[in-house]
């Protein structure tokens, strides 16, 4: 009997310490974040999962840790897409650079430092690209202030 793929990350990742769990018909992994890196070499090299489609977080304030740094992959021979989370602490929220991997993760992970403040650590360019230089704080953590204002900052021309 063959096995599907989904029964395959789930029999690779349960052993790794995480928890594999189905959400909305998506395969969903859950990492300690010193795992990530070895994961998602599985997921791409033995697995199929060729390529990295997002690179984002989640905010939850008055959570330990506060932040789930989230990672949608799909796989061009299987058909199938699959979700690996892991959390990260608000006072160093850093995870391995999934640019060796995939040279996409380089944008994807200098919008979410932008947006999220995470750290990519290996990522060889976080420059803002989203924000511009001299932006105070991460827009879409949820105790930034709407009312918030910016320095102002002179105009290139």
């Amino acid at each position: 009997m063959s096995t599907t793929i989904a029964e395959r990350i789930e029999e690779e990742f349960a052993s790794a310490g995480g928890t594999v769990a189905t959400s909305h018909g998506m395969v969903v992994v859950t990492l300690p974040p010193e795992n990530l890196l070895t994961a998602v070499r599985r997921l791409k090299a033995d697995l199929g999962f060729d390529l990295l489609l997002d690179v984002t977080a989640v905010d939850w304030p008055g959570r330990a840790p506060r932040f789930d740094v989230v990672y949608h992959f799909y796989s061009t021979s299987h058909l199938i897409r699959v979700r690996l989370k892991t959390a990260v602490v608000e006072t160093e929220p850093v995870v391995e650079s999934l640019v060796s991997l995939y040279g996409s993760a380089g944008f994807m992970e200098r919008e979410c430092h932008d947006m999220y403040g995470i750290e990519f650590r290996g990522n060889p360019d976080l420059r803002p690209i989203l924000l511009y230089e001299g932006f105070v704080g991460h827009p879409l953590r949820k105790d930034y202030s709407k009312l918030h204002e910016q320095p102002l900052v002179p105009y290139r021309t």
